[in-house]
């Protein structure tokens, strides 16, 4: 369930939302005037949410990638080659 609440709570109550969200690792949506205005994350969320967006990113792009091309790469083709950027 989504966490709302007014923007005042920001400066009145800053030491529950904290704690909320890294108890959570849920956002905080805070309004004003009751409508919504921002989104409160912790850090750690805030990461892993971009992190997730990133990976979904790259999917895409693979996705898009193999419509264009019928080249395809075996998994052990594709491990030697991660190995090698890596310099194992």
């Amino acid at each position: 369930m989504d966490m709302i609440r007014p923007v005042s709570d920001l400066r009145n109550h800053f030491a529950d939302i904290s704690r909320t969200v890294h108890k959570t690792d849920q956002p905080v949506f805070l309004t004003k005037n009751g409508y919504g205005d921002m989104v409160v994350l912790s850090m750690e969320a805030y990461e892993n949410l971009h992190f997730e967006s990133e990976v979904y990113f790259k999917l895409q792009e693979a996705e898009r990638e193999a419509e264009r091309t019928d080249e395809r790469y075996s998994s052990k083709e594709v491990l030697k080659a991660m190995r090698e950027a890596i310099g194992e």
